[in-house]
C-alpha cells in the first residue's frame, strides 16, 4: 500500500530575503549604483526630478489632453504624419543623409560668403559641373518617384 508523503510547507521569509539582497548590493553593484547616483544628481541639479514630479502628479491631466487632441481630425493627421516621417527616416541610408547635412551645411556657408546673387552665366557653370548634375541626377530621381506615387 502506498504511503502518503508528508507535505511540510516551507516557509519563506520575503522580507529577510529582500534585506540580504539589499545588504549585498553595494559590493556586487557599486559602479552601476554610483553611476545612477551620478544621473540622479545631475537630474536633480538641471530641475528634470522636478519636472518629472510634476509630470507624474499631472497625469490625468497630460492624458486627457493627450486623448482630447487625438479625437480631433489634426491630432489624427499630426500622429499619422509623425509615423510616416518615422517610417522616411527609418527608410533613408543614415550615408546619405550625412552627405545631405554635410552638403547643405557647405553650402549655407558658401551663400553667407556671396556678396551679390551669382548671374545666370555664373549659375549655368555651377549647374554644368560634374558634381551638380550628380546632385540634380539624384534631385530628378526623387522627383520622378514622387510623381510616378501621385499618378494613382
Amino acid at each position: 500500500m502506498a504511503k502518503p508523503i508528508a507535505f511540510k510547507p516551507i516557509t519563506v521569509d520575503f522580507n529577510a530575503d529582500l534585506q540580504r539582497r539589499l545588504e549585498k548590493a553595494p559590493e556586487e553593484h557599486a559602479a552601476a549604483l554610483l553611476a545612477v547616483h551620478k544621473v540622479l544628481d545631475a537630474a536633480y541639479d538641471e530641475g528634470l526630478l522636478d519636472i518629472l514630479h510634476g509630470m507624474i502628479a499631472s497625469k490625468d491631466t497630460i492624458i486627457k489632453t493627450l486623448a482630447r487632441y487625438a479625437h480631433e481630425p489634426e491630432g489624427i493627421t499630426g500622429i499619422r504624419n509623425l509615423l510616416t516621417a518615422a517610417k522616411i527616416l527609418a527608410g533613408l541610408d543614415p550615408e546619405v543623409l550625412e552627405h545631405v547635412s554635410k552638403a547643405m551645411t557647405s553650402a549655407t556657408e558658401e551663400h553667407k560668403r556671396e556678396q551679390k546673387p551669382p548671374s545666370l552665366f555664373q549659375l549655368a557653370r555651377r549647374a554644368s559641373s560634374e558634381d551638380s548634375r550628380r546632385g540634380l541626377s539624384f534631385m530628378t530621381l526623387i522627383l520622378s518617384s514622387l510623381g510616378r506615387s501621385l499618378k494613382s
